[in-house]
């Protein structure tokens, strides 16, 4: 989906191709307002809140009214029951909530902290000072602005941190060019020479490579600004791009000019506002 938004940001000419990958539905569940980890936030700051009123107000929100959000199926012998499940695009995955909450909390032991308040570092003393503690009551934390923290302000969860987390990671992702290995396991056995062909299968359906490829080839997985297309490619007819650039033309007229001093067929790229795409295969041509 995200490939052929840039296509249609980029003035190209598309006809929408469904390759069955879009998870949007799935992340909106997850993250969105009122999905599952924003539930798992909110409960979180309720005292009173248990795993069962979690549960109640998953099934309130989202079940029958969001398709990735399922019943589960019955347990195996031996097996925990699930609360509930969601479908992945890997396939359907079953949870068991079940102390969620408490570890959402990431509760600190109130023995731990009072060691910390009557120990003798000065910073451990001042970091712990509005923690209330073990032996803490309402008015604990010392004579410091602020006994009692509210928890608005200073309560965070494991999940909002590890958003943040996920957040700062992808922030640096984006601003980068990434290139990602695939690690595929040939067969459960760990013997050197053997292949478990659906073993196979199985892992490159689920990490996406196999739709990955199908992407490729129906598209333009291939791309470059106009600008680094002329410093790279201006060497295949020097005398073309500088009549080009001689009337004035911009990156793009360059780029064109050579394409057709090429004679490369039309159907391999796309000419688009700021980048020339290519099919797979074409630039090593």
């Amino acid at each position: 989906v995200l490939e052929q938004e840039e296509y249609k940001r980029e003035g190209i000419v598309w006809n929408f191709i469904d390759f069955g990958m879009d998870l949007l539905a799935c992340i909106d569940l997850i993250e969105k307002p009122m999905g599952i980890l924003s539930i798992l936030e909110e409960e979180s700051m309720f005292p009173k809140a248990t795993d069962k009123t979690f549960e109640e107000k998953l099934m309130n929100n989202h079940l029958g009214k969001s398709p990735n959000f399922q019943k589960p199926k019955p347990p195996k012998p031996g097996c925990q029951a699930a609360h509930f499940a969601i479908g992945h695009y890997a396939g359907v995955v079953s949870y068991n909530i079940t102390g969620w909450l408490e570890k959402n909390k990431d509760p600190l032991n109130d023995t731990v902290v009072d060691q910390f308040k009557k120990g003798s570092n000065k910073l451990l003393v001042e970091i712990f000072a509005d923690h209330p503690g073990q032996s803490g009551g309402a008015d604990a934390g010392g004579g410091g602005k602020g006994g009692k923290r509210a928890k608005g302000s200073g309560f965070l969860t494991v999940s909002v941190l590890y958003r943040e987390q996920l957040n700062n990671l992808m922030t640096t992702l984006r601003s980068t060019q990434p290139h990602f290995v695939r690690c595929i396991i040939p067969n459960e056995l760990k013997q050197p020479g053997v292949i478990d062909s659906h073993l196979v299968m199985h892992q490159l359906t689920c990490n996406g490579v196999l739709e990955g490829i199908r992407i490729c080839r129906k598209g333009f997985p291939n791309r470059m600004v106009y600008p680094d297309f002329k410093q790279r490619y201006k060497i295949l007819c020097p005398a073309v791009v500088n009549k080009v650039i001689a009337n004035e033309g911009d990156d793009k007229k360059v780029c064109e000019a050579v394409l057709d001093e090429v004679k490369l067929n039309a159907e391999s790229y796309r000419l688009g506002h700021t980048k020339v795409f290519f099919r797979a295969g074409v630039l090593g041509q």
